[in-house]
């Protein structure tokens, strides 16, 4: 047991060595430590979302191109971060709000707000003690259906 723990503590830290912010690539602001919320990411996300954040479309949505349309519909920044899967996770609200903004910039970059205001601690802290439970699907249903009417009135002259 104590071989697996160290092994898997090795397989951790070289995905972290090759987690870096490459040259070139785009600051994400509100994320301190994409190394860190990778790794959250691969433990407590990926297992439902997938590797890519694709998602299934029946119990585990897409993230991947679509996560961020979420800050662009009334109540929708909220929803994110009381979605079981968020609300519920057994992480520090620090590590989940840097978790939440690596997500948003890795799997939705071109919906990302310009003037998107990253998650904090606090934030999250506050949204988490209202979890979602049942109302999560007709909640997201109406959310979703936001985003074709958001997209149409910013099109609109």
């Amino acid at each position: 047991m104590k071989r697996l723990a160290l092994a898997l503590v090795a397989v951790l830290a070289a995905l972290a060595a090759g987690a870096g912010v490459e040259a070139g690539e785009p600051v994400m602001r509100g994320v301190s430590n994409p190394q860190q919320a990778r790794i959250d990411y691969i433990l407590k996300c990926q297992g439902c979302h997938r590797p890519d954040g694709g998602g299934d479309d029946r119990s585990n949505p897409p993230m991947k191109n679509v996560v961020a349309r979420f800050l662009q519909v009334p109540g929708g920044r909220e929803f994110l971060g009381r979605v079981p899967g968020v609300s519920t996770v057994d992480l520090d609200d620090v590590r989940l709000a840097n978790l939440l903004n690596w997500t948003l910039y890795t799997y939705d970059p071109a919906h990302m707000p310009a003037d998107f205001r990253p998650y904090t601690a606090q934030e999250i802290g506050s949204l988490r003690r209202h979890p979602l439970r049942l109302e999560r699907a007709p909640m997201r249903a109406r959310l979703v259906a936001g985003f074709e009417q958001e997209r149409t009135q910013t099109q609109s002259p």
